[in-house]
């Protein structure tokens, strides 16, 4: 489909029907306890860095430690999960993760751990999970019917918030029973049960047939594809702007049980634990909330709830209150970030998915990893509650950003790749390192449609940028008015074949809206031609070209 029907769930048969599907059952059920594992780590490093240091910057920045990995590592495993086998990209990470929590709780369990090893190791960890992130996410759809998607996604954070209900509160009290060194033991071995659901599943991979691209290239188009998706370019600004302004909540909250509340590591898992039973019940009503309200308008309402509970979390003393406000913080996060994730997924072809999650990560991460540090900074400088209290204002602040940057409406599509149906006439003997590659596109328009034909072509431009073209323009000839030329480059000629295997039926309609408006009886005429075509052939005929095993056309 292709029409501009928002989507509410139809159908969905409620927040947990996705777990009749056995596959995501069991990948979901085992994720539940790398959860507990990342949590564990998360209460176990931060209340270490306080025996370790007293400086606020280095407790703040633990959490920006694990944060950092996901927003450098996320784009490029994005990239590497759209080329390769995504369940072997996800068998990687969480064994690499797997090992380096377990040398971290060997460092520490002969006492050779400082902080910056500890964060050191922290973000080796978050590297781990950033490389098997986006492999998990985007393979959701592969698990579930589209139907249940939504769901799927909600449930994807249900499992880390349900760990989070009551985990760090557990993480806290195993701190101060056996040690930080006996809950980086626990997280390596938590990572083991999901790590074993990925080896079992049997995931039908269906290898391109095309080589992969080189990974700047797969991350420099899943980089323009999010430039030129008005919906997706959006909900990562937001996103970015929302995980800035309320960083405190996770970051500081070390420091809220420590010096506001005059807590122990307990009560900092008490918080932790509020704030995630909080998401969990948020997350319980994503599809009704998208079924009444608009992702829009539910955005500004959780920003300005988030932000109102920041405040009281800046002025409480006492516990009962400050755990109501992490609670509300919870729900209010958890919603704002599944909705925008929905709208990522439900806009973002097959073809980039992983690497427009992985972006989607990389915005919420930099956004709370950065804030982590400005907040901390600003809690140094002077108190705890001021930096609260400013963050919940600049979080109630951006629900301000809907006037300038409003988050499109959801829209079900088509996110699979069609046949265009054509092949090109090549008679250069090309190797997929062919190029550049010019593409000139005829058009025969009517004068008196010009202005319609132009518009059309603006979107065309939107398009064809999404999905690899370069340097695009539209011109049109002096001698003769109706005589228009689309021009744009592709570095390569395997870079033209892949763009050709990009097409959506929505982007295939923007392309036949285009060709209605051509009067030859001939249609379109396409000239592809290799520019500076002396860098593809060889300065002898006999020389060796390792590269010629892909001649000509290989097929979208």
């Amino acid at each position: 489909m292709s029409d501009n029907t928002e989507v509410r769930d139809p159908e969905s048969g409620g927040a947990f029907a996705p777990l009749r599907e056995p596959v995501f059952r069991n990948i979901w059920s085992a994720s539940l306890f790398s959860n507990f594992g990342q949590l564990f780590l998360g209460v176990g490093a931060a209340w270490e860095m306080t025996r370790l240091s007293n400086s606020p910057s280095m407790v703040a920045l633990v959490q920006t430690a694990m944060m950092v990995p996901l927003m450098l590592v996320t784009l490029p495993a994005g990239a590497i999960a759209d080329m390769f086998d995504r369940r072997r990209i996800a068998i990687s990470g969480l064994g690499f993760s797997a090992v380096c929590a377990g040398v971290l709780a060997t460092i520490s369990h002969f006492g050779l751990i400082t902080p910056w090893i500890l964060l050191s190791f922290c973000v080796l960890i978050g590297a781990g999970v950033a490389l098997y992130s986006p492999s998990w996410q985007a393979s959701i759809p592969e698990q579930v019917s589209r139907a249940h998607l939504p769901a799927a996604v909600a449930l994807g954070t249900i499992s880390y918030n349900l760990a989070r209900s009551f985990g760090p509160a557990l993480g806290g009290l195993i701190v101060v029973i056996y040690g930080a060194k006996t809950v980086f033991g626990m997280t390596s071995v938590l990572y083991l049960p999901l790590l074993t659901a990925f080896v079992f599943w049997r995931r039908a991979h269906v290898p391109s047939r095309l080589p992969p691209e080189r990974l700047d290239r797969a991350m420099i188009g899943g980089a323009r594809y999010a430039l030129h998706a008005p919906a997706i370019r959006t909900a990562l600004a937001r996103v970015l702007a929302f995980g800035l302004s309320t960083a405190t909540a996770s970051a500081l909250a070390p420091l809220i049980a420590k010096d506001l509340l005059h807590g122990d590591a307990a009560t900092f898992g008490i918080l932790l634990g509020a704030q995630g039973m909080g998401a969990v019940g948020g997350a319980l009503f994503v599809s009704a909330i998208r079924a009444r309200l608009s992702t829009e308008l539910a955005v500004r309402l959780f920003a300005v709830g988030s932000g109102i509970a920041l405040v009281a979390i800046g002025f409480s003393h006492s516990l009962a209150v400050s755990c109501a406000a992490f609670l509300v913080v919870g729900a209010c996060n958890i919603l704002t970030i599944a909705m925008l994730n929905v709208t990522v997924q439900l806009s973002a072809p097959r073809w980039v998915t992983a690497r427009a999650l992985s972006l989607f990560s990389s915005a919420i991460t930099a956004g709370i990893g950065i804030g982590a540090w400005g907040w901390g900074v600003v809690a140094a400088h002077n108190d705890v509650a001021f930096a609260v209290v400013a963050s919940g204002v600049a979080v109630c602040a951006t629900a301000l950003l809907g006037w300038v940057l409003p988050i499109a409406r959801d829209q079900m599509m088509d996110t699979d790749s069609i046949d265009i149906g054509y092949e090109p006439e090549v008679g250069l003997a090309l190797t997929m390192r062919s190029g550049p590659v010019v593409v000139e596109v005829e058009y025969d328009v009517d004068p008196e449609q010009a202005r319609d034909f132009y518009g059309v072509m603006m979107r065309m431009q939107g398009m064809r940028s999404r999905i690899g073209a370069f340097d695009w323009s539209i011109a049109r000839d002096i001698a003769n008015p109706a005589l228009w030329t689309e021009r744009y480059h592709c570095p390569t000629w395997g870079d033209y074949l892949r763009m050709r295997g990009r097409y959506t039926q929505a982007d295939y309609d923007v392309q036949t809206e285009a060709d209605s408006y051509n009067r030859s009886k001939e249609g379109r005429r396409v000239h592809r031609r290799l520019e500076r075509p002396f860098g593809s052939v060889r300065w002898k005929a006999e020389s060796y070209d390792p590269h010629q095993e892909t001649v000509g056309y290989i097929g979208p």
